[in-house]
């Protein structure tokens, strides 16, 4: 169990999973925790994140900063997707073990596995066959950091976590269509039609794609839930060189399905249609989480509460 007073350093704080993990772990009470902001410190300066991890005496870290965007993100900015994420998670990780943290626990994302990975996914398919191309640079920046916090613990006997969560959405999320995800892309694009009496809104590649969706608010509670476990505990429902753990709510629904639910809830009426010529993706992409529940968690956000809740914070800031 995390104890009352231990001094956390959620990293990537103003993003929509560490603010919420914040919100969560301030829910249970902990309130030594430590946040800096991009300006106040930049996560890919080896020298100042030594600095800082010197000076604050941190006794556990969420690793939630990254570089992160959609399908047409990540085919515009491979190079700054693989550099920035590497340079976060290396600089992070050497540091909070030059500094003795006692545990980290690091975010990752489903799109580490395989583009044809046998559904649903388990943790075992890491590594098992070819990534999806348009966003292999980001999921390769993500299995290193899996890797990195294997290997120290390995070689220094860490307590370094990984979890590996679906496809999020929520209260933050980025709804600029340039870079955002799927979710928050089509709430602005339904509004906006409806808004201004647009009869259609095309859509990128063909429906057709699956996709698994989790709440923030469902993985912020998961991550407090690993991070207060035990060592002996985690150890106990992982391996040492697949010490990884997908979080989700092992259901997927068609993008077409999906895009109809959302324009019921935005409430626009128009036309959907779609552009096959724009990439898909991974044809589906649903977890295994079958380790997690093992360990005795689950998801309890409905999506259809979960959009309706999306949108509402999305249309009182927009």
């Amino acid at each position: 169990m995390l104890a009352a007073d231990s001094r956390i350093y959620v990293a990537g704080h103003r993003g929509m999973v560490g603010s919420a993990i914040v919100r969560r772990l301030r829910g249970l009470g902990y309130i030594n925790l430590i946040t800096r902001t991009h300006a106040e410190l930049d996560l890919t300066d080896q020298a100042a994140v030594g600095r800082f991890f010197a000076d604050q005496a941190i006794d556990q870290v969420v690793l939630a900063a990254a570089r992160v965007g959609g399908i047409h993100a990540n085919n515009q900015y491979p190079a700054e997707f693989i550099h920035q994420n590497l340079m976060i998670e290396a600089n992070v990780i050497h540091a909070a073990w030059r500094a003795g943290v006692s545990r980290l626990l690091f975010l990752g994302s489903s799109c580490i596995y395989p583009r044809l990975a046998p559904q649903p996914i388990r943790e075992s398919e890491l590594l098992n066959g070819p990534l999806e191309p348009t966003n292999e640079p980001y999921a390769i920046a993500k299995i290193a950091g899996i890797k990195l916090c294997e290997s120290y613990n390995r070689q220094y006997d860490t307590d370094f976590r990984s979890v590996m969560p679906t496809n999020l959405y929520g209260p933050g999320d980025n709804f600029d269509l340039d870079t955002s995800h799927v979710i928050p892309a089509l709430i602005r694009k339904f509004h906006e039609a409806r808004v201004e009496r647009r009869p259609a809104v095309e859509l990128w590649g063909s429906g057709t794609p699956r996709r698994e969706f989790l709440h923030v608010d469902d993985m912020a509670d998961a991550c407090a839930f690993l991070l207060r476990m035990s060592r002996e505990d985690y150890r106990a429902h992982t391996e040492p060189m697949q010490s990884h753990v997908n979080v989700g709510v092992g259901r997927d629904i068609s993008i077409d399905a999906l895009a109809r639910r959302i324009a019921r809830v935005v409430g626009y009426d128009g036309a959907i249609r779609y552009n096959p010529e724009m990439p898909d993706g991974a044809p589906r992409k649903r977890l295994d989480v079958s380790r997690l529940t093992g360990m005795g968690w689950r998801a309890r956000i409905g999506l259809e509460e979960g959009l309706r809740s999306t949108y509402a914070w999305f249309a009182d800031r927009y």
